[in-house]
C-alpha cells in the first residue's frame, strides 16, 4: 500500500512534519501531498462535542482521505505512464499497478463515498469513483503530463489549475478545428505531392508526423496574441521542407525550382547547400492581423548542433529590440527523440536556461517522437522511460501527446506557449508519431523494423483520423472536407506547372532570393584600415580603466595593477597584452560599438591578465571599469560561462550574425579546449558563408604556446584551422604584439566585411617583458599581416627565418646571444588569407644565395609549416627549410626538460642548418 501513514515510520513523519509545517518547500513532493492530505483531513473530520478530538470513526475517515490525496498526488506524478500516446500501439496502455486503489488503502465499497479533492479541478466533495474518472481523462488521456518533478510550487499550481478543470476536455469552436484539420491536409498532401512528383529524391518526409504543421501554426497565431514579435526556429532536415512551405510560406514555386534537374543556385558566393539545410525569413500575418517574424536558421546534418545557434540568434535579437525581459522573441527547438535523448548538446544547451549570459526566457522544444532512430530502436538508443528525461535536469515541464489527436497537440502547444511566456523557462512538447518511410526516401525500412513497419503500412493518416472525428460531431461534410484537399492539390498543381513551363534556365535571382538569410558582402581586402586612436581619447580610456570608486574596497594586487597601468600612460611607458586588449575594447566602446566577450574564467582571464571585472573584498560587489569609459559609450558585456566549448561557442557565433555592429569574442580557457567544439568550427565557423550565404565577425581567442606545460595545454591546434582556408573564409592569426592585438580587434568592427577571425593568443607572452608596445603604436598605423625585421638588412642576409607566434622572441633571443649578424627574422602575424603580394615584395629584396627558413615551436606535422610552405616555395622561388620539431602524435612532450632540449636543438637548426 502506497502511504505513510503507518506506525514503523511514525518518527520519520513526525519529523518532515515539522520541517512542512516550517517550510512546505524543504521536503519533497510526495512528503507534501501527504501532509496536505493529512491537515485536509484533520480540517473536514468531524470531532466529539465532549472532547474536541476526532472520534475513531472520523480518524479513520482522515486516514481515508489522506490515502484519497495520495492518490490524487500519484495521478499527477504517474498518470502520464498509462497515457494513450503510441499512435501505432492497438491496444490501450497497460494499467500502472501504482496506480490501483488497492496500493492506497482504498477499498472498491469506498467508491461511492464522496472525498475532498483538494485542489483537484474546481475543488470540493465528489464521489471516489467520478474523482477517479476525473483523474484518468485528465491525466491518462492521449496527453501525458509531467511537472511534479518541478520544485516551484508556483509554476505545478499553474499547469494544475489550466488543465484539471477542463478534465481532459479539448473544446475548441469549430473554425479552430477546421483549421488545424486545414494545416493537417496541408500538410499531407505537399508530401504526397513531392512523394509522387519527385519518386527517389531525397526530402525527409514529415509522413506520419504531419501534426507539427497544425502544431506550428497555432503556436504563431498564440505568439501574437500574447505580443511576442519574432520565433527564432531550429531544426534538422525532417519535414524541414513542410515547415518552409506550410509554415514559414516559402512559395511551392521556389521549392519545386530547387527539385529540378538544371536548377542551379545563384549563390552569393560559394558552394550552397541542399535544399533541406537552407535558412529562411519571414513576417507573418496571424488572422487576428499580428506580425509575427520566423526566423529559421540554416543548419547542418550534425544533428542538434543548431541549438546553441539558435539560443545566440533570439538572445542577439532581443537585444536589438530592447528586449530586456525576454518576452518579445521566442526560440523554437523543433528536435528528434533519437538525438535529443543522444546529443550532449542537447544538454549543453539546456544549461543555459537560466544563466545570466546565455539565457533567452525560456525555449520551447518540440520533439517529433518518431519511436525511431534510423534504425534505432528506443530501447537501444537511451537508458530512459522518455527520450525527454533530460528536460528534467532543468525543471521543465513535459506534455507527451499523440500525434494521431491534432486537437490534443494544439491544446498542449497553447499551454506550451503560456507557460514559457509567464515563467520564462524552457518547456517541452514531447509529440508522439511515426515515420512513414525510412530514413529518407529510398531507404527500406523494412530491412530492420519489419513489425514497425507493417503496423504503419495499415494505420490511417492523421487526417484521416481527424476528418472523422469532425464529420461525426458535424464540424464539417465529407463533401467539404474533399474540397480543401482539392485547393491544395490545385495549387500545387499549378506551382509545378509554372516551374516546368519557365523556358529560361532554372536559376534564382536576386528578387527570388526574397526570404532567403544568405547576405551579401564586399570581398575581403588588404587594404589598409586606420585603427589608431587619438591620445586624448587613449587618456579617457586609461582613466576609466584604472580608476576605482571611492569606497570600494579592491583586492590589493588588482589595486596595484591598475595604478601601474596608469603610471605607465602617465610616464609613457611600453605596454603588456593585457592593458592593450583593454584599450581595445574601450576604443570600440567609445565609437559605440558594443563589445561582448564570453568563455570560461573570461571576466578574470585564465591567466589573471584581464581584470574586466573586480570584486569588493569585503561585500563582493562587482565594478567593471569597462563600463565606466564615458558618458554616453555602448555597452560592454563579459561573461563567464557554463564549462561548455561547443555550445557556448555556437551561442556565440549565432550572436555575432545577427549582431554584426557587435564585437563578439569566445575565449577558451586553452586553446585545445576547441576540440570539444570541432563540431560548430567545421559545420559553422568557416564554411556558414559559402553554404548559406551568413556571415560573421565572431573572434575566437585561443591561448596558445609551447612552454612545457605537456600535451594538453601547448597547441590550440593552428594546423586544423590553416586546413579548413579557403576563399578568404576564415582569418587566422598568431600575433607576436600587445599593439597587433589592439589593431586586429578594432580592424575587425571597422571594415565593410565580416569574417570570423580566430586568434592564437598568448600565455607566457601576457607577461613577456620583451613583448610590449610603445604607446606611438596605438596613436599610430595600423594592422600588419607580415612584420619585417628592423634591426637586420634583409639584402645583405644570408639567411631569413620567417615564423609565426611566441617563437619570434625565442629566434631573437638565441640571436642576441649567440650574436648572429648576418639573419633576418620576419614574422607573418596573419597567416591566413596570407598577403602574398607583401611577401612577394620582401622576397624581391631577399640576395639570390640566402637561405630561406621556416620555423615554429610546433611539431612538424602541425603548425602552420605544411601549409605556408607551398606558398614561400613559390614567392621565393626556391626550396624552404624547415626548423621545428619532429613531427609527432602527440601535441607536445609532457616533460620541461624534453621540451627545453627540443627547443635548443631546433633553434640552433634555424641559424646553422
Amino acid at each position: 500500500m502506497v502511504t505513510f501513514a503507518n506506525r514503523s515510520n511514525a518518527d520519520l513523519i513526525d519529523e518532515n512534519y515539522a520541517k512542512w509545517q516550517a517550510d512546505p518547500q524543504s521536503v519533497d513532493e510526495q512528503w507534501q501531498a501527504f501532509f496536505e492530505g493529512f491537515e485536509l483531513a484533520q480540517t473536514i473530520a468531524p470531532k466529539s462535542k465532549k472532547t474536541g478530538k476526532a472520534s475513531p470513526a472520523s480518524e479513520a475517515f482522515g486516514s481515508q482521505q489522506m490515502n484519497v490525496s495520495s492518490l490524487i498526488y500519484a495521478y499527477r506524478s504517474l498518470g502520464h505512464t498509462q497515457s494513450n500516446l503510441d499512435p501505432l500501439s492497438p491496444h490501450s496502455p497497460l494499467p500502472n499497478p501504482d496506480l490501483k486503489i488497492e496500493e492506497f488503502g482504498i477499498d472498491s465499497h469506498m467508491l461511492e463515498e464522496s472525498f475532498d479533492s483538494g485542489h483537484f479541478g474546481k475543488g470540493g466533495k465528489i464521489k471516489l469513483k467520478e474523482l477517479i474518472k476525473s483523474l484518468n481523462a485528465t491525466y491518462c488521456g492521449t496527453i501525458g503530463y509531467e511537472y511534479v518533478h518541478m520544485q516551484s510550487t508556483e509554476s505545478r499550481r499553474w499547469i494544475q489549475q489550466k488543465i484539471e478543470p477542463l478534465q481532459g476536455k479539448i473544446d475548441f469552436d469549430n473554425q479552430t478545428k477546421v483549421r488545424i484539420l486545414r494545416k493537417t491536409l496541408a500538410a499531407e498532401t505537399f508530401e504526397k505531392f513531392l512523394h509522387t512528383r519527385h519518386s527517389g529524391q531525397k526530402r525527409f518526409s514529415l509522413e506520419g508526423g504531419e501534426t507539427l504543421i497544425p502544431c506550428l501554426d497555432n503556436m504563431l497565431e498564440h505568439c501574437g496574441k500574447l505580443g511576442i514579435k519574432e520565433i527564432v526556429m531550429g531544426m534538422a532536415h525532417r519535414g524541414r521542407l513542410n515547415v518552409l512551405a506550410n509554415t514559414l510560406k516559402k512559395s511551392y514555386d521556389f521549392i519545386f525550382k530547387e527539385f529540378t534537374d538544371d536548377y542551379i543556385p545563384e549563390m552569393v558566393g560559394g558552394d550552397g547547400d541542399v535544399k533541406y539545410h537552407l535558412g529562411y525569413e519571414k513576417v507573418i500575418q496571424t488572422k487576428a492581423g499580428d506580425l509575427v517574424e520566423i526566423r529559421l536558421a540554416s543548419n547542418p546534418s550534425h544533428l542538434e548542433a543548431v541549438n546553441p545557434v539558435v539560443e545566440g540568434k533570439a538572445r542577439a535579437r532581443q537585444r536589438i529590440l530592447g528586449d530586456s525581459d525576454r518576452s518579445k522573441v521566442l526560440p523554437v527547438l523543433i528536435h528528434g527523440d533519437a538525438a535529443f535523448a543522444g546529443q550532449g548538446m542537447v544538454a549543453e544547451v539546456l544549461n543555459f536556461s537560466q544563466l545570466p549570459g546565455y539565457r533567452t526566457g525560456g525555449t520551447i522544444h518540440i520533439i517529433v517522437n518518431n519511436q525511431i532512430g534510423f534504425t534505432t530502436t528506443p530501447k537501444e538508443a537511451r537508458s530512459t522511460r522518455y527520450c525527454t528525461d533530460i528536460a528534467k535536469m532543468i525543471q521543465a515541464p513535459i506534455f507527451h501527446v499523440n500525434g494521431d489527436d491534432p486537437l490534443a497537440v494544439v491544446s498542449v502547444t497553447q499551454l506550451a506557449v503560456e507557460f514559457r511566456d509567464k515563467f520564462k523557462q524552457d518547456v517541452v512538447i514531447d509529440m508522439y508519431c511515426y515515420r512513414k518511410h525510412g530514413h529518407n526516401e529510398s531507404d527500406e525500412p523494412k530491412f530492420t523494423n519489419p513489425e514497425m513497419y507493417d503496423a504503419i503500412a495499415k494505420h490511417p493518416s492523421v487526417s484521416t483520423i481527424l476528418s472523422k472525428q469532425l464529420i461525426a460531431d458535424g464540424t464539417l461534410s465529407t463533401d467539404q472536407i474533399d474540397q480543401i484537399k482539392e485547393e491544395y492539390i490545385h495549387s500545387l498543381e499549378g506551382a509545378l506547372e509554372r516551374v516546368k513551363s519557365a523556358t529560361e534556365k532554372t536559376t534564382i535571382t536576386a528578387d527570388q532570393r526574397e526570404g532567403s538569410t544568405a547576405i551579401t558582402q564586399p570581398a575581403y581586402t588588404f587594404d589598409p584600415v586606420d585603427t589608431s586612436v587619438k591620445i586624448e581619447d587613449i587618456e579617457q580610456i586609461v582613466k576609466g580603466l584604472t580608476t576605482i570608486p571611492s569606497g570600494f574596497k579592491a583586492n590589493k594586487k588588482i589595486q596595484r595593477l591598475f595604478d601601474t597601468r596608469a603610471k605607465a600612460f602617465a610616464n609613457q611607458v611600453a605596454i603588456d597584452w593585457g592593458f592593450a586588449e583593454a584599450l581595445a575594447f574601450g576604443s570600440l566602446l567609445q565609437q559605440n560599438i558594443p563589445v561582448r566577450l564570453s568563455g570560461q574564467d573570461s571576466e578574470r582571464g585564465t591567466f589573471s591578465h584581464r581584470h574586466a571585472v573586480i570584486h569588493d573584498i569585503d561585500t563582493d560587489e562587482r565594478y567593471v571599469p569597462l563600463l565606466n569609459i564615458k558618458d554616453e559609450q555602448a555597452r560592454f558585456c563579459v561573461y563567464n560561462s557554463l564549462l561548455s566549448e561547443a555550445g557556448v561557442l555556437g551561442f556565440d557565433y549565432g550572436y555575432s550574425m545577427d549582431y554584426p555592429r557587435m564585437l563578439c569574442i569566445w575565449e577558451a580557457q586553452f586553446g585545445d579546449f576547441a576540440n570539444g567544439a570541432q563540431v560548430i568550427i567545421d559545420q559553422f565557423i568557416t564554411c556558414s558563408e559559402s553554404k548559406w550565404g551568413r556571415v560573421s565577425g565572431l573572434v575566437m581567442l585561443l591561448p596558445h604556446g609551447y612552454e612545457g606545460q605537456g600535451p594538453e595545454h601547448s597547441s590550440a591546434r593552428l594546423e586544423r584551422f590553416l586546413q579548413s582556408c579557403a576563399e578568404n573564409n576564415i582569418q587566422v592569426c598568431n600575433l607576436t604584439t600587445p599593439a597587433q592585438i589592439f589593431h586586429a580587434l578594432r580592424r575587425q568592427m571597422l571594415r565593410e566585411f565580416r569574417k570570423p577571425l580566430v586568434i592564437m593568443s598568448p600565455k607566457s607572452l601576457l607577461r613577456s617583458k620583451a613583448a610590449v608596445s610603445d604607446w606611438s603604436e596605438f596613436t599610430e598605423g595600423s594592422f600588419k599581416e607580415i612584420i619585417e625585421d628592423s634591426s637586420t638588412d634583409i639584402k645583405k642576409a644570408k639567411r631569413v627565418i620567417l615564423c609565426s607566434g611566441k617563437v619570434y622572441y625565442d629566434l631573437v633571443n638565441y640571436r642576441t646571444e649567440k650574436k648572429v649578424k648576418d639573419t633576418a627574422i620576419i614574422r607573418v602575424e596573419q597567416l591566413y588569407p596570407l598577403h602574398t603580394e607583401k611577401l612577394k615584395e620582401i622576397a624581391a629584396s631577399v640576395g639570390k644565395n640566402a637561405k630561406i627558413i621556416w620555423s615554429q615551436e610546433e611539431s612538424q606535422n602541425m603548425g602552420g609549416f605544411r601549409f605556408i610552405e607551398p606558398y614561400l616555395r613559390d614567392i621565393f622561388g626556391k626550396d624552404i627549410q624547415y626548423a621545428g620539431r619532429g613531427a609527432s602524435a602527440s601535441p607536445a612532450v609532457g616533460a620541461m626538460t624534453l621540451h627545453k632540449i627540443e627547443l635548443a636543438e631546433f633553434l640552433e637548426e634555424a641559424f646553422t642548418k
